[in-house]
């Protein structure tokens, strides 16, 4: 009925393009508008202001041969003030962005490798933007920003990446394995040698607790019983001290032990060596 009566409307965020006779005559903001088609005017088209993106997926190569997919998200919008140029000048925008897109990419990425094109990708989308503001501020259009939102190696290079990384991993754990039992043996042995350091100390002083007891008892016996001397006292107590381990070897029924001559004349010898030894270790401490 507005149509009838010469009277169109223009949404928001949109603009009309009014023509006479087929020329373009005027760009009509959002509200009501007369066009009196009796005198040759007419609506050419309508132009939306919205930004609009445009996902382009570009196939190239890097620079150590590996061939990727590289996804770039374009968005971009007509400007009101050059809505005529955005009307009349492309016929198909997006094809026109995507030829601009495609020209950027298949230029910058084949200069990199493949890991740098991961580390750079926020420069080669600035890239594409320039690139495209420069080529489409002609047509009257903006764009707003250039997104590089995903790089798709091939899948063979793909599972090699992540066997590489995989391997890498594997190794840092064996490292760290490797030196934590290395740790764990180091701990494990100061602990043996701190043991046997103690067990040493333990013995050393057992000893001479022994020593120094069989000392008391010789002096305080020959003082007690005279006529004795010091060399029989010492082998009474050695012979004692025999009969005692005889005995406690017989009553253990699992015993290790290397049995010696035990006649008399044998525990002569073992007295006589012993108190020897004796001797001379009190010759050497004193």
């Amino acid at each position: 009925m507005g149509q009838a009566l010469g009277c169109i409307q223009v949404e928001q965020s949109n603009v009309a393009v009014k023509e006479h006779f087929g020329k373009f005559d005027k760009v009509l903001d959002p509200g009501c508008h007369c066009l009196p088609w009796c005198l040759g005017y007419g609506l050419a088209g309508k132009l939306s202001l919205r930004v609009n993106q445009l996902d382009v997926r570009c196939e190239t190569k890097t620079k150590d041969n590996v061939f990727v997919t590289v996804v770039a998200s374009v968005q971009y919008r007509a400007l009101s003030e050059k809505a005529s140029d955005a009307f009349y000048k492309l016929s198909n925008t997006k094809q026109q962005i995507q030829a601009y897109v495609f020209d950027v990419i298949r230029a910058s990425v084949p200069k990199l490798p493949l890991d740098d094109v991961f580390l750079q990708k926020n420069d080669i989308a600035k890239g594409v933007e320039d690139e495209l503001e420069k080529a489409m501020s002609g047509y009257g259009f903006e764009i707003v920003q250039t997104l590089i939102v995903d790089i798709e190696p091939d899948q063979h290079v793909k599972r090699s990446m992540n066997e590489i990384n995989a391997a890498a991993r594997m190794r840092v754990a064996a490292n760290e394995k490797a030196e934590g039992e290395k740790i764990l043996q180091i701990k494990r042995a100061e602990g043996e040698a701190e043991a046997k350091y103690l067990s040493g100390l333990g013995i050393a002083r057992q000893r001479q607790a022994i020593v120094d007891g069989l000392r008391d008892s010789v002096l305080a016996f020959s003082e007690n019983v005279p006529g004795t001397s010091s060399k029989d006292v010492m082998d009474m107590v050695l012979l004692t001290q025999y009969f005692d381990t005889m005995k406690d070897i017989g009553a253990s029924s699992k015993s290790n032990a290397v049995f010696l001559p035990h006649g008399p004349g044998a525990v002569k010898d073992i007295a006589s060596q012993i108190r020897e030894g004796l001797l001379q270790g009190d010759s050497v401490r004193d």
